[in-house]
């Protein structure tokens, strides 16, 4: 199992420990990666350039971009010249979700999947997840990596697992009714939405089925206090976020104290970098993520550009759970390809879900269109009302008008339709179009 003692390592001891583990990933690379060792070679850097923490800035910043460079066309095959092991060492396939360009597909060693699955396990266990747990997967599990981690981390923890697979919702919901399945892993879109078809069904979530724990990803909602409290109500449980990304899986993670996401400090590298200079931001300002994974060799992910921006907390008080890892304040905010500006204002999505989560009478689902006529942009947000509500539309109009103007700072056009008008999401939600570009 992992090492508890890393969770209370002083921070100056965990910044050598991440300092090592880079040096030898580093040098990992140098050696094993083509795609790595001519990067390093045009920056002028070798292994010997990195003596301290500082240093670890020379060596260039990754895109995602360049890992399709150096795979499309590249041999040996699938990998390119990003895999740094023999071929036959490879034991687990995943690939992105290809939804900005063509997928990056992943090689995994057993030892690298093992270390993925052993931070699962820390991280659950840091939120109350035991041995008598019996947990739902409800996706449909394929090449993309979403929560293969989350299964081999509950059957590491010694917790048991219940693969949802490529079933209905309907089914899901009673699946987890009928095995009296005590937590679940799934995005803040599909925890609403099984509720809602719960509801349909005639399955009160918060009665008749006994899920405590929610644990999210994939998306900012499980960190927008109005979408927390939403899922949190909806089943009486408490929801709890974490970040990742196939690049870097798992790279901060919320525990059971619930005050900020902690840094996954043994295991990842993280920087949060000033969006126009990439010199670190300071505690408490806006700045994007840039990750090393500090335990993943068969394909080294070093440096690497995840484009999510987010703030280190500011406060220098310890959790109360004991770790000593850093934390970032309200998980990610949003991503540099969806925070753009309008009207001359930085407009982020997640303000508007705020708001709308935040409006009881409104349902939980909402679309974003950002469109432009005669060089002024329009801001169009498409809200669903509930039933019971319908004869308060022109009240509900009025009402999303003013709180979105107080949540973006910006003038928005809204359009309310019948409670279950709009599009329903399973894994990853799409409701922001800026249609601008």
């Amino acid at each position: 199992m992992w090492n508890p003692i890393l969770e209370s390592l002083p921070y100056e001891s965990l910044k050598e420990l991440q300092l090592r583990r880079f040096q030898r990933i580093f040098r990992h690379a140098y050696e094993n990666s083509p795609f790595y060792r001519r990067k390093y070679q045009e920056a002028g850097i070798t292994v010997d350039d990195i003596q301290t923490s500082d240093d670890i800035r020379k060596a260039p910043i990754i895109t995602k971009d360049d890992l399709r460079e150096a795979q499309e066309g590249k041999e040996p095959f699938l990998y390119g010249e990003l895999l740094a092991v023999p071929v036959e060492e490879v034991t687990e396939y995943h690939q992105t979700t290809g939804t900005t360009g063509m997928p990056v597909r992943f090689a995994d060693t057993w030892a690298d999947w093992d270390a993925y699955a052993e931070n699962w396990a820390m991280m659950m266990y840091s939120r109350g997840l035991r041995k008598e747990d019996r947990v739902y997967i409800p996706f449909p599990y394929h090449l993309f990596i979403a929560f293969w981690g989350g299964h081999y981390g509950v059957e590491k923890l010694g917790a048991e697992v219940v693969p949802g697979g490529q079933t209905p919702t309907e089914q899901r919901v009673r699946e987890m009714r009928d095995l009296r399945c005590t937590a679940t892993i799934c995005t803040p879109t599909y925890a609403l939405r099984m509720a809602e078809v719960a509801i349909k069904t005639g399955i009160d979530p918060r009665k008749d089925i006994p899920i405590r724990m929610i644990f999210c990803a994939g998306e900012p909602g499980a960190s927008v206090p109005a979408t927390k409290r939403r899922i949190e109500e909806a089943w009486d449980a408490r929801v709890y976020d974490h970040c990742g990304a196939t690049e870097a899986p798992l790279w901060a993670f919320e525990c059971e104290a619930q005050q900020g996401l902690h840094l996954n400090e043994p295991n990842v590298l993280v920087e949060i970098l000033d969006q126009d200079t990439f010199e670190p931001a300071a505690p408490g300002e806006i700045g994007t993520v840039v990750v090393t994974n500090l335990n993943r060799y068969a394909m080294p992910s070093i440096r690497f550009d995840l484009k999510d921006l987010t703030k280190l907390s500011a406060s220098a008080e310890p959790c109360p759970c004991g770790r000593t890892w850093r934390k970032i304040e309200g998980g990610i905010i949003g991503r540099r390809d969806d925070i753009s500006k309008v009207r001359g204002v930085l407009f982020s999505p997640t303000s508007v879900e705020q708001v709308v989560r935040d409006i009881p009478q409104l349902g939980d689902e909402y679309q974003i269109e950002v469109t432009r006529k005669n060089d002024y942009d329009n801001i169009l947000v498409k809200v669903e009302l509930l039933p019971e509500f319908e004869s308060k539309k022109d009240e509900m109009s009025e009402l999303l008008v003013r709180e979105l103007r107080n949540g973006t700072q910006l003038r928005c056009n809204v359009e309310i339709l019948p409670f279950g008008t709009l599009q329903r999401f399973e894994v990853k939600s799409k409701r922001f179009k800026d249609l601008r570009k």
